[in-house]
């Protein structure tokens, strides 16, 4: 065989692999493209069903706000207990007195008012309540009204469950809160939990202190 020859069989071959690779990379690349417009579909459709949901959550929360959810109020009458549980979901009912217990309690739902707007935190003085206290068998001051769906699903009465102490935390009460379901609550490490709860501490007995500085 001739030289010319072995050059033009040469040059077919070259040409067909050539060929053989444009397609290969032409494949690859479609397949590249697929992949591609797949995974901008998939985005898509969580940005969309993203965008659902903060809607929907907005919506909730407008309507947790229009209810007083995220402050901590006080009830000045018997008779707006029961449109205000009626209302909202979960609600935790402080029953009070003018007592150093009290105002405690007090301090640390005002706190968590404002963490959960998922939840309605009221007060109602007991003494002035006597219909709605005896109806739910409140006897010791403080006692808070744990409700769901219109219903005492439970009750924390003292200090007993928090260490039997006023020195309680606002993260104690906050789980004991959110074992009775009437919060919403993610943990946290105990390391997480411990410098919080001296947190708090501290800063409930310098708003105490302050307080009493204030009054004399």
């Amino acid at each position: 065989m001739s030289s010319m020859d072995e050059a033009a069989i040469q040059q077919i071959m070259e040409k067909q692999i050539l060929t053989v690779a444009k397609a290969v990379e032409d494949k690859l690349d479609d397949e590249i493209t697929a992949l591609d417009r797949l995974d901008l579909d998939d985005l898509e459709a969580l940005r969309e069903r993203r965008l659902l949901q903060l809607k929907k959550m907005a919506e909730k929360r407008s309507r947790w706000l229009s209810l007083g959810h995220g402050e901590y109020q006080e009830l000045q009458s018997e008779k707006d207990f029961f449109p205000a549980v009626k209302a909202s979901d979960r609600v935790v009912c402080h029953f009070y007195r003018e007592n150093w217990p009290c105002k405690v309690v007090d301090k640390h739902l005002s706190i968590l008012a404002k963490q959960h707007i998922e939840t309605r935190f009221l007060k109602i003085h007991a003494e002035k309540s006597p219909f709605l206290a005896e109806r739910l068998k409140i006897v010791v001051l403080p006692t808070l009204a744990l409700i769901k769906n219109a219903k005492v699903e439970d009750y924390v009465v003292g200090f007993d469950e928090l260490g039997g102490t006023d020195d309680f935390s606002t993260e104690e009460l906050e789980e004991r809160l959110a074992k009775s379901q009437v919060i919403s609550f993610e943990g946290e490490s105990s390391a997480s939990r411990s410098t919080a709860k001296a947190a708090n501490k501290r800063s409930v007995r310098q708003a105490d202190k302050q307080g009493s500085s204030d009054s004399e």
